[in-house]
């Protein structure tokens, strides 16, 4: 494979894993990047069920309705990357990279390695560590990988899991409620994202204690 530099082309999100799960989310953003390969919506990070394990999720192209699901792709030229920070510093030290192969209809993952360059710029990073077939839309069972080195991988379409009651929200800020309900009303029920799911061993993340992890995609150039 040709290692092509990529430009980075939306925003990064973060958070800072200490324990249990935690998330950014990042729904409807401008018009040049709703319904881009390269628009992400959330990023999660927690402890799998094996408490050795870490489950990291990039899902992206948010707001997808049923119909318009089974048509939805992994773009071959968008990197969705996870950026791994473990000594502190802000500035990531591994990658893992996600790279849509339309060829084989396969998510190819690469890392964890420390990348070459950070920042802005990226390029794909060694040998691929795992892959994975993308899972149809309407799928009954999911599917799944597991590479030599214990990384878990799955890839495909999953109905949006972020809750936020958005009319509440833009009653609140308009100075017509004072708090959101219980339960509130999930703005974005019946709404799909295609989602890339990493679970893969701590011991490859290197550091002792917290990480930082953000998310980015970006476009080939």
């Amino acid at each position: 494979m040709k290692r092509k530099k990529l430009l980075l082309a939306v925003a990064i999100l973060s958070v800072f894993i200490t324990g249990g799960i935690l998330y950014a989310a990042d729904h409807i953003d401008s018009p040049s990047v709703t319904g881009q390969s390269t628009d992400i919506t959330d990023l999660y990070a927690f402890r799998a069920q094996d408490p050795n394990n870490l489950v990291l999720v990039a899902n992206t192209q948010g707001l997808l309705s049923p119909g318009s699901t089974g048509a939805a792709k992994f773009d071959e030229n968008t990197l969705i990357q996870f950026n791994i920070d473990n000594n502190g510093d802000k500035v990531e030290d591994l990658v893992i990279q996600c790279k849509y192969d339309a060829a084989s209809n396969s998510m190819v993952v690469y890392g964890p390695v420390a990348p070459s360059t950070t920042g802005l710029r990226s390029k794909i990073e060694g040998a691929a560590t795992a892959s994975v077939v993308v899972t149809p839309y309407g799928a009954t069972t999911p599917t799944t990988s597991t590479s030599a080195a214990g990384i878990k991988l799955f890839a495909g379409p999953r109905d949006d899991p972020f809750f936020f009651d958005l009319d509440q929200y833009k009653k609140i800020i308009a100075g017509m409620a004072t708090g959101f309900n219980n339960p509130g009303t999930d703005h974005f029920a019946g709404t799909n994202v295609l989602s890339v799911v990493v679970e893969l061993p701590k011991s490859m993340l290197g550091g002792s204690g917290s990480l930082n992890v953000w998310l980015t995609t970006k476009k080939k150039i």
